[in-house]
């Protein structure tokens, strides 16, 4: 590869909303993108989650950049105080952003792997001067190649699922399951969908939105005509505490604050029962054919008819394999962003400003951004990610000034002190952090103001990625 590295384009791996953000930023710079997204259209995976209401507003999941971008278009910004669904978000922005970056997007083109060009992992000889080679497949299943002066991951860990196993493996049995199990909340307003859960016995397994959006969800299938006897079954790894809900009332993101409250209404109102201190270790079936969850305890809960496990996302590393990568051993996010977003110590909401400097690797010229940045981290919100590629694509260009500058405040959960360990149960609770009491079946009764604001909670919230 002989051509000068500066021009060359910086590849931006996802046309999602970090993604397309980055490409807005890289052309606000005067930099030549070019996008290589897996899918067959602009936010492949936010259109999987279509049906659930973000808990952001529209002007919070607008990047400048690209509203800059797409201002000549005559694009207007939806009503900046309401909320989008996953599919508004994706039509009624991600998609006009795509059609303006037009040809910089190649759909159907999944990354298979990323290098240096000539260099494997081991060589150091001239390794900085050499440019960037990602190797891609085409829908059609051609292999293709393309050199880059850097290179922008922002490919999410949307298609990566943790499992429901409490070790971080598949439980004994889940796979075996796999029809009877789902990793996503399900859309129950799709007829087909509405039946598989209608009068059922369904394990909600997980502790943070997308579980809550789930246990509302349900509540909703139970109250109507067609849901008679539809029952959740929460499954918590830890116990109840004042921060399981979330940070209600004193929530920053209002929205955010009413789905944790409608998950407690479902509880509440006995739609659902919660099972606390209990990790899956087997998942078995009875002699009726329901599935049976066993925990480490060996204790057997009562059989359910559905799983649904939302314990969070892992990033799919495969791929960069041959790059230098520094990653914190534990969450797979750069080392320098980790401690920042560990949730073992926080669970605030607020994350300390960053850009460059804490997303850079040993291999220089390498970012992974967006969800992906955060590895098996949650709570990431889209304003996060936008910032993020800002600060990324100002130092790709050299305008380190710009890039050091960054300023980022996110909206609090209410909920400080840390998110508590499931194997340290004497965690006081006095600041928020999570207790775990010895593993019980319980029903929870909440004060009428907090029932009257579950019952006005939007339909489902979604972290902004």
């Amino acid at each position: 590869m002989n051509a000068p590295t500066t021009e060359l384009p910086v590849v931006v791996i996802g046309a999602g909303p970090a993604g397309l953000a980055a490409a807005a930023h890289l052309i606000d710079q005067g930099i030549e993108p070019l996008v290589l997204e897996a899918g067959q259209r602009a936010g492949a995976a936010v259109r999987e989650w279509a049906h659930v209401r973000l808990f952001s507003t529209w002007g919070e999941v607008v990047d400048p950049a690209a509203e800059k971008l797409l201002a000549p278009t005559g694009w207007m910004r939806p009503d900046p105080a309401t909320y989008p669904s996953g599919g508004d978000w994706a039509e009624q922005y991600l998609q006009p952003l795509a059609d303006v970056l037009g040809e910089r997007i190649r759909f159907g083109a999944t990354v298979t792997g990323v290098s240096r060009a000539g260099r494997d992992r081991v060589v150091d000889a001239d390794r900085e001067a050499q440019p960037f080679v990602v190797h891609f497949t085409t829908a059609d299943g051609r292999e293709e190649r393309v050199f880059a002066r850097a290179v922008i991951d922002a490919s999410g860990t949307w298609a990566t699922p943790s499992p429901a196993g409490g070790s971080g493996l598949p439980a004994l049995g889940e796979k075996a399951a796999a029809e009877r199990i789902t990793y996503r909340v399900p859309d129950l307003k799709d007829p087909t969908v509405r039946a598989r859960y209608a009068g059922k016995r369904t394990a909600v397994i997980g502790s943070g939105a997308s579980a809550f959006t789930a246990l509302a969800y349900l509540a909703d299938l139970a109250k109507s005509d067609d849901g008679a006897g539809t029952k959740g079954v929460w499954i918590l790894r830890r116990g109840i505490s004042g921060s399981t809900f979330g940070g209600g009332e004193a929530d920053q993101l209002p929205a955010r604050g009413a789905l944790g409250l409608a998950a407690k209404a479902a509880v509440d109102k006995g739609h659902t029962d919660a099972v606390t201190g209990f990790r899956t270790e087997v998942i078995e079936r009875d002699a009726e054919g329901g599935l049976v969850l066993v925990g480490e305890d060996g204790r057997r809960l009562d059989a359910v008819d559905e799983v649904i496990v939302l314990t969070g996302f892992r990033p799919d590393l495969s791929f960069l394999d041959e790059l230098r990568l520094a990653l914190d051993e534990r969450l797979q996010a750069p080392v320098e962003l980790a401690p920042l977003i560990d949730p073992n110590q926080h669970s605030c909401g607020t994350v300390y400003p960053h850009g460059h400097r804490e997303l850079s690797h040993p291999e220089q010229g390498i970012y992974l951004v967006g969800m992906k940045s955060y590895g098996r981290a949650p709570t990431f919100l889209a304003m996060t990610g936008y910032e993020q590629v800002r600060s990324v694509a100002a130092a790709i260009a050299g305008d380190l000034d710009s890039a050091d500058r960054v300023e980022l405040t996110l909206p609090e959960t209410g909920v400080c002190g840390g998110a508590g360990l499931f194997d340290t149960p004497d965690a006081a609770d006095a600041d928020g952090g999570c207790c775990a009491p010895a593993p019980q079946l319980v029903q929870l009764g909440a004060p009428a103001a907090v029932r009257a604001a579950a019952e006005e909670a939007p339909a489902g919230g979604c972290c902004g990625s």
